[in-house]
């Protein structure tokens, strides 16, 4: 006589409480899937804000450069009119505070060595950045003659 051995069958309630878990655990990932995305699209606008901010950095300073070229360059008129303080950098200075926030804080530094060196600095400060943090600033040396 042949003994046969008792089949095991899941119930159907036992097969539901598996469907309702994994469906949780679809849901749990698929939620940090999105999380995630949204993290990450937030870090993307900072740093479309700050490459925006270096973008017109270099060009007021590659501005003021231009404008230096284009007048008389010898090295004691570029002093006179474009280191800090000077008639041009007053100029330039409106122009730097209309593009760049935070500079009425730090403003930017322009020096003309007696070789016609000219180094601009460029300071600013992103609206989001606490007022402790460093400055953020763009260095441009260039050779008038």
């Amino acid at each position: 006589m042949t003994r046969k051995m008792p089949q095991r069958r899941l119930r159907a309630s036992n097969a539901a409480g598996f469907v309702l878990l994994e469906g949780l655990i679809a849901i749990l990932i698929f939620s940090l899937g999105i999380l995630a995305m949204v993290g990450m699209q937030a870090v993307a606008v900072t740093q479309i804000g700050d490459a925006r901010y270096r973008s017109a950095a270099s060009e007021l300073a590659n501005d003021l450069i231009g404008t230096m070229w284009v007048s008389d360059r010898e090295a004691a008129l570029l002093q006179t009119n474009f280191n800090t303080g000077g008639a041009g950098y007053a100029t330039w200075m409106g122009k730097v505070a209309d593009q760049l926030p935070g500079v009425a804080a730090n403003p930017p530094t322009v020096v003309v060595a007696a070789d016609g060196t000219t180094t601009v600095t460029i300071f600013w400060r992103t609206p989001n950045e606490h007022e402790d943090a460093a400055p953020r600033r763009h260095v441009a040396i260039a050779q008038i003659r």
